[in-house]
């Protein structure tokens, strides 16, 4: 692990930032240097302790490991090209939340094991370098795909540091990933971002929203507060998967819809009944 002097992450938001928090205090003989299309990102990031250093795309050729942490559609473009610039015993984790196009990306690339595809499962509603935080990880659960195309080495150092992070690990086939993320992640965000739409259309006052809005709503439409810049290319990627659990989601809605407008009210009873099972399902999850 400790052969990762030198550690380049591109983009310095959330994730990436929270990363080189961590990473700066797991490895403190490493150097930390950021790449972001966002020259003002690099500065506040430098800034506020984030990275060390700022760098350039052309010299990923001189990292030990780089951290891929952009909007997942550019990833499947920057990642082969990172792959090509690599030393021999580098690594590059990409830690996108699709897996299926970045892995499809390079599938074929003579250096295909010098790549982890990774998805911690961990995050707030905030987005750049000010939201990057330590700890974020601990405890949080790390999703590592294709496992078997990596070198085992590089393997071995990349689950050293998950280890240092404490972090739980899970393997998945990427498309399975895809498929349940797009329901527990990816769903969740689209009914935030529309309950925000709904109510803000609705209520014209704004006061009104506030000063009615209890900690239901709040913690509701909390994910509607998060960065569309994000989340497009996510839906992009996922597209598919997103609109099979929004198909399923709007069908339970009409039904929910339908039972009402009959006055059925033992069926109304019945549908929050039988989902109240979602608290077995997720007793323990912080």
């Amino acid at each position: 692990m400790n052969e990762f002097k030198n550690i380049h992450i591109l983009g310095i938001g959330l994730i990436g930032g929270s990363l080189s928090r961590d990473l700066k205090r797991i490895l403190p003989e490493s150097v930390l240097y950021g790449v972001d299309s966002n020259e003002d990102h690099l500065d506040e990031a430098i800034g506020l302790g984030v990275i060390d250093h700022s760098s350039r795309f052309e010299a990923i050729n001189q990292a030990d490991l780089v951290i891929l942490a952009i909007p997942v559609d550019q990833a499947n473009l920057f990642l082969p090209p990172i792959l090509d610039a690599l030393k021999e015993d580098a690594l590059v984790i990409d830690v996108g939340s699709t897996k299926g196009s970045v892995c499809d990306a390079v599938k074929e690339h003579p250096r295909r094991d010098q790549f982890l595809a990774a998805h911690p499962i961990a995050g707030t509603e905030f987005s750049g370098p000010s939201a990057a935080i330590e700890h974020l990880f601990k405890n949080k659960t790390m999703i590592l795909c294709e496992v078997e195309k990596t070198r085992h080495d590089l393997l071995d150092k990349a689950l050293q540091i998950f280890e240092a992070l404490e972090m739980k690990i899970r393997y998945m086939n990427p498309h399975s990933h895809d498929k349940h993320i797009a329901y527990v992640s990816h769903l969740s965000h689209i009914s935030s971002f529309m309950l925000g739409k709904t109510v803000i259309e609705k209520e014209k006052n704004e006061k009104d929203i506030f000063d009615m809005a209890g900690s239901g709503f709040a913690s509701t439409v909390r994910l509607a507060k998060s960065n569309p810049a994000t989340w497009t290319p996510i839906f992009k990627e996922n597209k598919a998967n997103v609109l099979e659990s929004l198909s399923e989601y709007i069908t339970n809605l009409t039904h929910f819809k339908n039972v009402l407008e009959a006055g059925d009210y033992e069926e109304v009873y019945n549908e929050m009944h039988n989902t109240n099972h979602i608290k077995s399902i997720l007793k323990g999850l912080s």
